[in-house]
């Protein structure tokens, strides 16, 4: 999920970069190209769920690994069967 994430954040980036686009903080020259700032505010908001998405399987997986010191699946599904 994090690799997939990341990625997609990555290539959202690289589509997003182009030369001659400023930030949109106010000035006094006239005609100029300022980048859109919802697409930051949606790539930034998406880093902070995949940040979110991962810690939450990391504490899946540390009490998987608690419940069931294996690593055999056979063993955990034993285990977990009702």
């Amino acid at each position: 999920m994090d690799v997939m994430s990341t990625g997609v954040i990555a290539y959202f980036v690289v589509i997003a970069s182009r030369f001659g686009i400023f930030t949109p903080i106010l000035s006094d020259v006239e005609d100029i190209k300022y980048a859109d700032p919802v697409p930051q505010a949606v790539i930034l908001t998406a880093i902070v769920i995949g940040f979110s998405i991962q810690a939450l399987m990391l504490v899946g997986a540390m009490k998987l690994a608690q419940d069931n010191p294996t690593l055999e699946t056979v063993e955990i599904e034993k285990n977990n069967t009702p």
